[in-house]
C-alpha cells in the first residue's frame, strides 16, 4: 500500500458526481488550463479550472460525463475561480479523465 491512508468517515464526506462537460475555454495565459463548465444536474452548472491542455482538445472534452468532486473548497487559479475537481489519471502513458458510464446523468452520485 503506498501513500497515507484516511478513515471511511472522510471517505464518506467527499461528494463524488457525475457532471457533463458543456464548454470550454482556454485560460488567458495559462498554457495548461482550460476553464470548464459542467452541468451536476440539480446541483446546476459549475466553473472548474483543469490542466488539460497539453492532454485535450476542447471539442474532445465536450459533451463527455466526468467524475467530480463537488463539495471541494473553491480555489482561485490564474485569476479564474474553480469550484470543484475533475478526477483523472496520471501516470506514464498519459493523462485520462475518469468517465462515468454512458447511461450516467448529470449529478449521480459516485459511490
Amino acid at each position: 500500500m503506498s501513500g497515507n491512508t484516511i478513515d471511511f468517515d472522510t471517505f464518506k464526506s467527499m461528494d463524488l458526481r457525475v457532471a457533463e462537460i458543456t464548454a470550454v475555454e482556454e485560460v488567458e495565459g495559462a498554457d495548461k488550463l482550460f476553464r470548464i463548465m459542467a452541468d451536476l444536474g440539480d446541483q446546476g452548472t459549475r466553473q472548474l479550472v483543469a490542466g488539460l491542455r497539453p492532454y485535450y482538445r476542447r471539442e474532445e472534452l465536450l459533451g463527455r460525463r466526468v467524475v467530480v468532486v463537488a463539495n471541494l473548497e473553491p480555489a482561485v487559479i490564474r485569476g479564474v475561480e474553480s469550484r470543484g475537481m475533475l478526477l483523472a489519471s496520471d501516470g506514464d502513458r498519459g493523462v485520462y479523465l475518469i468517465e462515468a458510464g454512458p447511461e450516467s446523468e448529470p449529478g449521480d452520485l459516485i459511490r
